[in-house]
């Protein structure tokens, strides 16, 4: 029962993570109906310049922002310099020129930082807290998990109660008609861009220090499991990306500790092709609405 109890905490530490990234893919559907597959590789550019940051000053907040900053430009100039331009073909080019942003971003890394690991400090402390004997959630897990629940909390207001929420929302459903009703599409998709990489930017800096270390393919193996949380809770719930996410991290904690390490890719694909057989919208899909 120990070892139950183990896994699930250690599940619930591992879901908050694949649920903070996952957000950021759920913004970007969103914004602009598009998986963004450069959304791991553009997170690792921020993450490195955070901790620039946090090395020149010594402050790991100063770090957060700075890396949030830096993913709201490099979102921005990621749609309005490839985006825009790959959008008017269809989905599939947009595809396609994030899995070529990829390559570019992870052989600039590499140029430019090298291929060594490096370790990034965290700002808790990452021990399990003991509860009757049981290794618990460390204070940094209760932080990311915190900070995820805040971001759904933000991004649920900024969709359901501004103007500038629903404004995103329309130009990405129906932009020709936005159009006619004075939307500017063109800054409302700049605008969902720059923040899912903002939030892919918080999610890298949540990320790196739980182990992982900071390299160029750092975020590629998070990335696939990531996608599978928000494919499970529905890529267009925000609120189903952190249960995705948790729910994926208890599934591969189980898997893990019960048949072994190598079963965890398995995992994933086996959970990710019965959502997409059971319930293909995910499990907090909106209900369509009817064409007559």
């Amino acid at each position: 029962m120990e070892r139950f109890w183990f896994l699930t905490f250690d599940g619930l530490a591992a879901g908050a993570v694949y649920a903070a990234f996952a957000l950021a893919l759920v913004l970007i559907w969103r914004a602009a109906r598009v998986v963004n597959f450069a959304q791991g590789a553009m997170a690792v550019a921020t993450a490195y310049v955070g901790y620039a940051v946090v090395s020149a000053t010594g402050s790991y907040w100063l770090g957060l922002a700075a890396a949030i900053l830096s993913g709201l430009a490099l979102g921005a100039l990621v749609e309005r310099v490839l985006m825009r331009f790959a959008g008017p073909g269809g989905p599939l080019n947009q595809v396609i020129v994030a899995l070529g942003l990829v390559l570019v971003i992870q052989a600039v890394l590499g140029m430019i930082f090298g291929n060594e690991y490096r370790p990034a400090l965290a700002p808790f402390d990452t021990d399990a807290l003991t509860i009757a004997g049981v290794a618990a959630l460390s204070p940094y897990d209760l932080w990311v998990l915190g900070a995820a629940l805040t971001v759904v909390a933000l991004l649920a207001v900024l969709f359901t109660r501004t103007p500038i929420g629903l404004r995103m929302r329309a130009a990405a459903f129906a932009p020709e008609v936005s159009r006619l009703l004075g939307v500017s599409v063109g800054r409302m998709l700049t605008l969902g861009w720059a923040l899912a990489a903002a939030v892919g930017a918080l999610a890298g800096m949540l990320v790196v220090p739980t182990g992982l270390g900071l390299h160029s393919h750092a975020m590629d193996l998070v990335f696939v499991i990531a996608f599978t949380a928000a494919v499970v809770g529905g890529l267009d719930s925000p609120v189903g990306a952190v249960v995705g996410g948790l729910l994926v991290g208890l599934i591969l904690s189980y898997v893990t500790g019960y048949l072994g390490p190598d079963t965890t890719p398995l995992a994933v694909l086996v959970l990710l092709l019965a959502v997409l057989l059971v319930r293909p919208g995910g499990l907090f899909s909106a209900a369509r609405a009817r064409h007559v």
